[in-house]
């Protein structure tokens, strides 16, 4: 925790000086071309549904801010996964965002002895700050948008997850994103590099067979069939750190729609892989507000 406050610390001071010089300081505005601020992850950081991007979520460009709130719901083979929170950008370099998720175990849960329905909490706390580049002005350099963030995540389970074998109920994951956005040929790819010792986002702890930062690629590829709708496809891959259960890595295709800025609906087929039971495949569908 005192981790993310120092780099929360620095981030508001390389973000501060331009609202003391700036003659309008961090003014309301949706000043970026629809859907270029991503959507908000699983975690509630802006990117993909399964993965952070470069980009600064909202609609703020440079000396404005913007928020999302959003509500996300994964249903899959024998879990259901919602996750709800928001956001805020500020003078499209900084980002601070926050998400709660309940994975709700429904008829596994009670094969546990846990209770049918027994459903495991986490927080998310993440700052972004982008370092260089900027995905939508400059079209004409090869150079991509670059951002470093990080999650403080907290299982509120933590004698659960202890007992499948986690290390601990709290982590923190570390990341780096590039993201290079073609706008003529409507085409947006990204990758992320992450520092992990989450047991499936976090769901099941932290830590496992090692105490070990795992490092983790996850991609994403988006393309624009019009200026409201875009399709894409994610992977993001896991630690392997349970002895109690496999972990794969997960994947989708999306489809993100937006009828004005102020809303946008991602639907997804989603695989996460194997949770405990077995492969567990389904429907993604999130809804985001914001300007």
């Amino acid at each position: 925790m005192k981790t993310l406050i120092r780099l929360l610390g620095v981030a508001v001071a390389l973000v501060l000086p331009a609202a003391v010089h700036a003659e309008t300081p961090f003014t309301y505005a949706s000043g970026k071309l629809l859907l270029t601020g991503g959507v908000n992850t699983v975690e509630g950081t802006a990117g993909g549904g399964l993965t952070p991007w470069a980009v600064i979520g909202s609609y703020g460009e440079k000396g404005q801010f913007g928020a999302n709130v959003y509500a996300t719901d994964v249903n899959t083979t024998d879990y259901d996964i919602r996750s709800y929170g928001g956001l805020v950008g500020l003078d499209d370099r900084l980002e601070i965002s926050w998400s709660h998720q309940d994975f709700d175990t429904e008829a596994v849960g009670a094969a546990l002895g846990l209770g049918h329905g027994y459903t495991i909490g986490q927080d998310v706390l993440g700052v972004k700050v982008k370092i260089l580049g900027d995905a939508v002005l400059e079209q004409d350099s090869w150079l991509p948008q670059v951002a470093a963030g990080i999650q403080f995540k907290k299982n509120q389970n933590g004698a659960l997850v202890k007992a499948l074998g986690a290390r601990d109920d709290e982590g923190t994951d570390y990341y780096v994103s590039a993201t290079k956005l073609f706008l003529a040929k409507g085409l947006l790819v990204n990758g992320t590099v992450r520092a992990t010792k989450a047991n499936q986002f976090g769901i099941l702890g932290f830590g496992g067979i090692d105490d070990d930062y795992h490092y983790q690629f996850e991609g994403s590829v988006a393309y624009l069939l019009t200026r409201k709708i875009a399709i894409g496809a994610e992977i993001r891959t896991k630690p392997n750190n349970l002895a109690v259960a496999k972990e794969d890595a997960a994947f989708d295709v999306f489809v993100a729609y937006a009828p004005v800025k102020h809303i946008s609906l991602t639907l997804a087929y989603a695989d996460l892989g194997n949770i405990v039971t077995r492969r567990q495949t389904g429907l993604y569908a999130s809804l985001q507000v914001g300007f």
